[in-house]
């Protein structure tokens, strides 16, 4: 187990191409479960393949405990890969591919099989060592894959994607699994995924990654509560965050929020730190999410002075929500997220409150969160 540092790392294929990853730091403490999220071609691929020395580094440094690794090849940083697509040997038999590295490494016999054994019991497979991986289903073969990570007891796991191929069900049983499985062995942990549902339910912390920059590390609540940019509270949410654009403007002593459909009254918490701003007459972004927009009566009696009328557009039912899709006549579209008892067809006309107090204002030219 090891803490892993990396220090303004960076990767660029051929001497004048643009940055795969591009001044990278990051902290790692020993035994945490980190999820390296962004979309295809982020770098977070890259990033994870640099740390177990797949890729050769463009610039910094990278320390696996007190190691400096930059120059020390795969076999010997002391790390364990599960890949995406399991990497398992047809001809042997899953005890001799969970056995594999340890017999490379010249282990003696009576310790790969107490090691076999052991992670067998872990990860609930002792029933099949004797079977080939052909004779396995998907999730049975990535927890192979998982057991001959784990038998080594290193000090890092790196997994690139090790559940895409896998049913939306069996994601859901392997999630649990891998949990559970770093739970039981607290080894330091780099998981990498483009799934926002995997990072927000495994990982201690997120790094949201993109165009080979963090653009934020924190942990899951605070990732999608407060996000740092609008890129970060575009990307988490399985609904997107609404974004409106608008106007910041003093009424009768009161800061609200105009576009060119509605205004709404802040509190006299952001109000405060418009005023503090000098924000008056300044164009911003409010970003709010659709559980934060509601159509029931009681909150629009709470909230008078932020409300919005439109028209439903269309209604995707999910079973324990509905999502329904608003046009502000013409104006502005927006997402609310509602109880099934609260029912509208397509083409009424709705009313719906804002709950201000989770509103988050974003400036519009570096699209960064405004804070006090």
């Amino acid at each position: 187990m090891a803490r892993i540092l990396l220090n303004n790392v960076s990767k660029r294929y051929g001497k004048f191409k643009e940055f795969a990853v591009k001044d990278f730091n990051l902290d790692i403490e020993d035994q945490e479960f980190l999820v390296f999220l962004g979309p295809s071609g982020c770098g977070k691929s890259t990033t994870l393949r640099m740390v177990a020395g797949l890729e050769d580094i463009s610039g910094g440094e990278i320390f696996i405990g007190d190691t400096l690794v930059n120059d020390i090849p795969p076999k010997d940083r002391d790390i364990s890969m599960v890949f995406q697509n399991y990497a398992l040997y047809p001809n042997l038999s899953v005890y001799e591919n969970i056995a594999f590295g340890l017999r490379i490494r010249k282990v003696p016999k009576f310790e790969i099989e107490d090691a076999v054994k052991r992670a067998a019991r872990v990860l609930e497979i002792g029933s099949f060592l004797d079977r080939k991986p052909r004779e396995l289903s998907g999730g049975q073969r990535q927890r192979v894959a998982l057991g001959r990570a784990i038998v080594r007891q290193p000090q890092a796991f790196l997994m690139d994607e090790p559940l895409s191929n896998l049913d939306a069900k069996l994601r859901v049983q392997m999630r649990a699994e891998i949990i559970r499985l770093h739970k039981a062995i607290g080894v330091t942990t780099i998981y990498v995924t483009h799934d926002q549902i995997e990072a927000m339910t495994m990982g201690d912390r997120i790094v949201v990654m993109n165009r080979g920059i963090i653009q934020q590390v924190d942990t899951p609540e605070v990732i999608y509560n407060r996000p740092q940019n609008m890129f970060v509270a575009k990307f988490i949410g399985n609904q997107p965050m609404n974004f409106f654009h608008g106007t910041i403007r003093e009424i009768d002593g009161h800061i609200r929020f105009f576009t060119s459909a509605f205004n709404l009254r802040l509190t006299d918490e952001q109000a405060a730190m418009m005023r503090n701003k000098r924000m008056q007459e300044y164009e911003v972004v409010m970003g709010i999410r659709p559980e934060h927009i509601g159509v029931e009566r009681e909150l629009i009696e709470s909230y008078p002075h932020a409300t919005i009328r439109g028209f439903l557009q269309f209604n995707e039912f999910i079973g324990s929500d509905h999502y329904y899709h608003v046009d502000s006549y013409g104006k502005e579209s927006f997402t609310v997220r509602a109880h099934p008892r609260y029912r509208y067809d397509e083409g009424d006309e709705i009313t719906v409150a804002v709950d201000m107090g989770k509103a988050l204002f974003f400036d519009k030219n570096s699209q960064e969160l405004m804070t006090d």
